[in-house]
């Protein structure tokens, strides 16, 4: 086939799902995986006939990971791109977090992610230059955020990774991308902030004076940095803001961190 393909993990639903969207509007053939069946199936239904395969998918698992991609380059017949992108969210304060909350957030939102990018390289290898590994990171990467203290140390590990691969797969023609949005109003966002919490995620978030990035924003991002030479695309006012702050007005951040800890506690 010469049709280029994407294999997409947390493809259920939110930015996976948009950015499927994205890119089978524009003639690729897409491998929607996730550890949701019944999410899978919705994202199917919004595409194309023909232009999609679905795939089951826990990123924790690494043998997981080799066989849901042969499947996939079986099907596609070639693999351009890999968008590391499920992802999981836990907030509220360190010493109310449990153990379980914890350890789901690293397995998830960076194990997953480092499984992925060593299970895609043969595969990204064989149809360089041009392909690309592109993570979803977040504007949590930025600069720690009170109240996100383990899942902003993930997306900063995610940003890391994306970092050192770029240097180590350079040579082989292969793009290493991460693109940080600012908050989606996605199911990411259901559910309190942490087990010990009676405070909503998404409450936590309009508390602290944030705003929410439209899910379209961000996969029009993912494809600009797929074809782009920017390494971490910055996605919607917030994730700017602080990318400008970070360099210019640190201070701003503490307090803004500050007010997303208060907001986690329904202060």
């Amino acid at each position: 086939m010469d049709r280029k393909a994407i294999f997409i993990t947390g493809a259920g639903s939110g930015i996976g799902r948009a950015v499927a969207r994205y890119f089978t509007a524009r003639g690729w053939f897409v491998g929607l995986a996730d550890i949701d069946p019944a999410g899978v199936s919705e994202t199917a239904a919004l595409l194309q006939a023909g232009h999609s395969s679905s795939h089951h998918l826990d990123v924790r698992d690494r043998a997981a990971w080799d066989e849901a991609l042969a499947a996939f380059a079986n099907t596609a017949g070639r693999i351009d791109v890999v968008h590391n992108n499920a992802g999981i969210a836990f907030g509220g304060p360190l010493v109310a977090s449990r153990q379980g909350e914890i350890d789901q957030l690293i397995d998830v939102n960076f194990r997953g992610v480092a499984y992925g990018a060593q299970a895609a390289y043969p595969y990204l290898k064989a149809t360089a230059p041009g392909s690309c590994l592109l993570n979803t990171a977040s504007a949590a990467a930025i600069y720690g955020s009170g109240g996100l203290a383990i899942y902003s140390a993930t997306k900063f590990a995610v940003r890391a990774l994306t970092e050192a691969l770029d240097g180590e797969w350079a040579g082989d023609g292969i793009r290493v991308r991460s693109i940080m949005p600012s908050f989606i109003d996605t199911a990411l966002l259901a559910g309190n902030v942490c087990a010990a919490s009676n405070v909503t995620k998404r409450d936590a978030v309009i508390a602290a004076g944030l705003e929410f990035t439209p899910v379209e924003q961000v996969a029009e991002a993912a494809w600009s940095a797929v074809h782009g030479e920017r390494l971490h695309t910055l996605v919607g006012k917030t994730a700017r803001q602080m990318g400008f702050a970070a360099k210019w007005a640190p201070g701003f951040l503490r307090k803004r961190a500050r007010n997303l800890m208060q907001g986690s506690k329904g202060e």
